[in-house]
């Protein structure tokens, strides 16, 4: 076996055989770098203790520096021959553990459901691929990769990239990784056309329409649809509506994706509220334990109200986009939308700027009509 004093020149410019090639260190005995076909490189220490062979990796060489890891590997010599239990080194240790690292450190900073959500997308996109690898050895080419095979879902693909993202900066952050190594930087997202799906005057008549049919049956349900309409809000801040949150005629919203907020109730909206019969301290109460309703419940009206409806597609979210689209043709600002909905941020409302357009260049060809004529 070839032997020769390791420098990270040296190692660097180590190439592949046709089979696997280990190069021992002239500096410190039993420690080495192995070469793969592949051109996968990886520090290694191999010795003898109570006369079996001991074989052990230290890391990946192109996370680890040579002095780094000769240092990392005469502790794991010594600790070997000691017969301590020495801890895993960075190269044995693997993502699935650093993962369950970096979520229990965002649990006291993601919000219930984004951790859920966050979770959903470990289980199903991130560990299918990137269990039982070690964290130091997963490099850019493996998460393009990874990536790529995604393709067909790109929704999943772009939403679990910054989980994976938080993974490795959590692995840099524990010494696992050298820092700014981060393999998932840089890597375009895919390109999605969003979402921009309006009721118009006719569907929304429509659904109040239906709406009127099914409140007999299912009040709660369309009270709650009702006032999603009404106010903008999201799903989730109506369905855990407490009625200490409503107050003074305003909803006071404790938390919401952007944090506390108030939101301003119209009369109509007041008056939704206001006819629900009081039964405990959530607005739309479980039948059963101190809960609120879930999502399921609200759905079985929802899809049912929408094909009678005839609204294709239309998604609840979209009665939140409606409101947006309703206030821009009543010429309210940007700034003012952006409150309505509870945007943190000016550019989230943005989005909204070309339905602004679109009624401009409508008014243009209004006035060019009757010009003509």
């Amino acid at each position: 076996m070839p032997r020769a004093i390791l420098t990270d020149a040296r190692v660097r410019a180590l190439k592949p055989c046709k089979t696997v090639r280990d190069i021992r260190d002239g500096k410190l005995r039993g420690f080495g770098v192995r070469v793969s076909p592949s051109g996968r490189k990886q520090f290694f220490i191999q010795c003898q203790h109570q006369g079996e062979r001991v074989w052990k990796t230290v890391g990946n060489a192109g996370s680890l520096s040579v002095s780094e890891a000769r240092s990392l590997a005469g502790e794991m010599l010594i600790a070997i021959r000691r017969g301590e239990d020495e801890p895993a080194p960075p190269g044995e240790i693997l993502f699935g553990a650093v993962a369950e690292a970096a979520f229990r450190r965002h649990e006291g900073v993601w919000k219930p459901g984004t951790l859920a959500v966050n979770r959903s997308y470990l289980r199903n996109q991130l560990l299918p691929h990137f269990a039982g690898r070690p964290i130091a050895d997963i490099d850019r080419q493996e998460v393009r990769n990874w990536f790529a095979r995604l393709r067909a879902t790109p929704v999943a693909a772009d939403r679990s990239m910054p989980v994976l993202s938080v993974i490795m900066r959590e692995a840099e952050r524990m010494g696992l990784r050298p820092e700014g190594s981060n393999p998932c930087r840089g890597i375009r997202r895919y390109r999605r056309k969003g979402r921009e799906r309006f009721l118009s005057d006719d569907e929304i008549r429509r659904l109040s329409a239906r709406l009127a049919a099914h409140e007999a049956r299912w009040p709660g349900q369309v009270a709650l649809i009702r006032l999603l309409l009404l106010t903008g809000c999201r799903k989730s801040e109506i369905l855990t509506l407490q009625w200490s949150d409503y107050r003074d005629g305003h909803l006071h919203l404790r938390d919401s994706k952007t944090g506390p907020r108030t939101v301003w109730l119209s009369g109509p909206a007041r008056g939704v509220l206001d006819g629900i019969g009081k039964n405990g301290r959530w607005v739309f109460p479980a039948l059963r334990g101190d809960r609120h309703r879930s999502i399921d419940w609200l759905d079985q009206l929802w899809f049912r109200v929408r094909a009678e409806a005839d609204l294709g597609d239309a998604h609840l979210h979209d009665l939140r986009h409606t409101v947006a689209s309703l206030a821009l043709r009543q010429g309210e600002t940007v700034l003012a939308i952006g409150r309505l909905l509870g945007h943190r941020k000016p550019e989230t409302t943005l989005k909204y700027i070309h339905l602004a357009d679109a009624m401009v260049r409508d008014a243009a060809e209004t006035v060019g009509a009757a010009l003509e004529g």
